[in-house]
C-alpha cells in the first residue's frame, strides 16, 4: 500500500460518471501491417456526429488517442493537425477528453527496445502538453501515457503479436515501456504540474483449478499479482532506479472485459453470466476493492464492453457492480464504455467485433447503427447512477472530491 493514502487531495476531475472511448490503436499487427482503427472505424469523418451522439446519451467524457505513429513521422517533428481537430470539436461540443499518448503504436523506426525509445516518447509527451495548453489554457488535463503496458509487453515481448515481435522478453519490454512512461510524466509535469495521470491497465483474476495443491495455488497467485508490476514501478515501490513516485499513481483505470478471469493451468476463461456464479469467479466489486485496498487511489473502469448479443446484458451487469462499489464508499470516479463505435479486428480487418453501442455494417459508408438494447441499458445505467447522487453528500465523498453528474 502507498504511504500517502487516498485523501481529499485526489479531487475528481471528471465531468460525468459515464464515459465513452473511441478505438485508436495504431500499432503493427501480428502480420506486420500498420493498423489505424481511428480511421477504420470512421471516427475521423464522423467526429462531430460521434460526439453529438454521446451528448445525446448524457456522456460528456471520451477517451481518445493522439496516434503516435501519425503524429511523429520524422523524429522530433510533430503533425498535430488531427489532434487540434479533436480539441476544437471537443471544446465546441462540451466534451471532456482523456488523452492516450501511446495506444499500442509507435513510429516505424522505434520499438520499446530501441535505445532512444524513452527519449523520443518523453519529448513527444512534452510537445503534446505544450500544444494542448496553447489551445486550452484552463481546466483539467488528463493523460494516459501508455495504455495497457502489461498487455503490450506480453503482446510484443512474449507472443510476437506486435513490435518488437519477441518471445520470452516480456519483462524487458515492460521495463523499457515503464522507463518511457515515467520520463514522459516528468516532461509533462515540467510544462503543466497540475496535469493528471490516468493509469489504464487490465484488471484480471487468475486462479488455480486445484486450490488444494499449495504449489498450484502459489503459482496462480504469482501470475495474478504480476498485473500490479506497472503500478508498483510507477509509484517507485519497484525498480526505483526508474524514478517512479507515489504521486504518479494518480487515478487507477482498470480495463475489464468478459474474458479477464481464467484458470492458470488451462487458460480456460471463467464464465461471467452463470447463475449461480462459477465458484472461482470474482465479482468486479471484489477485484476493484482489492485494488483500492492495495493503493488507496481513486478508480475508474477505463474500458469495458462485450461483443455481439450479450452487450446489453454485460452493461446491466456492470451497472449493478458500479452501484455496489459506490454504495461501499470506494471512490469510483467513472465507467468508460469501450469502444462506443464498432471496430474491426486488428489482425483481420474484415472481421468486426460488434461490441460498441453503435454497429458498423456498411464498411464503405461506415454509417453508425445504434444497438437499441445497449442504448436502453446505458440509459438505465445513467438513471441508476444519478439516483445515487445523495452519496456525493456523504462526508467521505465530499472530502474526497467524488461527484456524480
Amino acid at each position: 500500500m502507498l504511504i500517502n493514502d487516498f485523501s481529499g487531495t485526489h479531487q475528481n476531475p471528471f465531468k460525468s460518471f459515464l464515459m465513452g472511448g473511441f478505438e485508436c490503436a495504431d500499432h503493427l499487427n501480428a502480420f506486420g501491417n500498420r493498423v489505424d482503427l481511428f480511421h477504420a472505424s470512421g471516427h475521423d469523418i464522423y467526429l462531430e456526429e460521434d460526439f453529438d451522439q454521446l451528448n445525446g446519451l448524457g456522456i460528456q467524457i471520451v477517451r481518445e488517442g493522439i496516434r503516435w505513429s501519425h503524429v511523429e513521422t520524422q523524429p522530433y517533428q510533430y503533425d498535430w493537425s488531427v489532434v487540434e481537430q479533436i480539441i476544437h470539436v471537443s471544446q465546441l461540443k462540451n466534451i471532456q477528453v482523456i488523452w492516450d499518448i501511446c495506444h499500442f503504436g509507435f513510429p516505424d523506426d522505434l520499438t520499446p527496445l530501441h535505445p532512444m525509445f524513452a527519449r523520443r516518447f518523453s519529448h513527444l509527451c512534452r510537445a503534446f502538453v505544450t500544444k494542448y495548453r496553447s489551445l486550452v489554457r484552463n481546466g483539467p488535463l488528463i493523460v494516459t501515457p501508455i495504455n495497457e503496458v502489461s498487455f503490450l509487453s506480453w503482446l510484443g515481448g512474449d507472443v510476437r503479436g506486435t513490435s518488437p515481435y519477441c518471445v520470452g522478453q516480456g519483462w524487458e519490454v515492460k521495463y523499457s515501456l515503464m522507463k518511457a512512461y515515467i520520463e514522459g510524466i516528468e516532461m509533462m509535469k515540467e510544462v503543466d504540474p497540475s496535469m493528471r495521470i490516468l493509469v489504464t491497465e487490465p484488471l484480471i483474476s487468475i486462479v488455480t483449478s486445484d486450490p488444494a495443491n499449495i504449489l498450484s495455488l502459489v503459482e496462480a497467485e504469482k501470475k495474478h499479482i504480476e498485473q500490479f508490476q506497472v503500478h508498483d514501478i510507477l509509484s517507485g515501490a519497484m525498480c526505483p532506479e526508474l524514478r517512479g513516485k507515489p504521486e504518479y499513481l494518480d487515478i487507477i483505470g482498470v480495463n475489464y472485459y468478459y474474458n479477464n478471469q481464467w484458470i492458470n493451468e488451462t487458460h480456460e476463461f471463467l464464465p461471467w453470466g452463470e447463475e449461480p456464479a462459477h465458484p472461482y469467479y470474482r465479482t468486479l466489486h471484489s477485484l476493484i476493492e482489492s485494488v483500492f485496498q492495495r493503493y488507496r487511489r481513486p478508480v475508474i473502469i477505463s474500458e469495458t464492453s462485450h461483443p455481439k448479443e450479450d452487450r446489453a446484458k454485460w452493461i446491466e451487469s456492470i451497472t449493478k457492480q458500479c452501484i455496489s462499489i459506490i454504495e461501499s464508499k470506494i471512490p469510483l470516479f467513472g465507467c468508460c464504455i469501450y469502444p462506443v463505435v464498432d471496430r474491426p479486428d486488428w489482425d483481420n480487418l474484415d472481421e468486426w467485433h460488434h461490441s460498441g453501442l453503435y454497429d458498423i455494417f456498411n464498411t464503405n459508408s461506415l454509417e453508425r447503427v445504434p444497438d437499441i438494447a445497449s442504448i436502453i441499458a446505458i440509459s438505465k445505467f445513467i438513471k441508476h447512477i444519478k439516483a445515487l447522487q445523495s452519496i456525493a453528500d456523504n462526508f467521505y465523498y465530499r472530502n474526497s472530491g467524488v461527484y456524480i453528474d
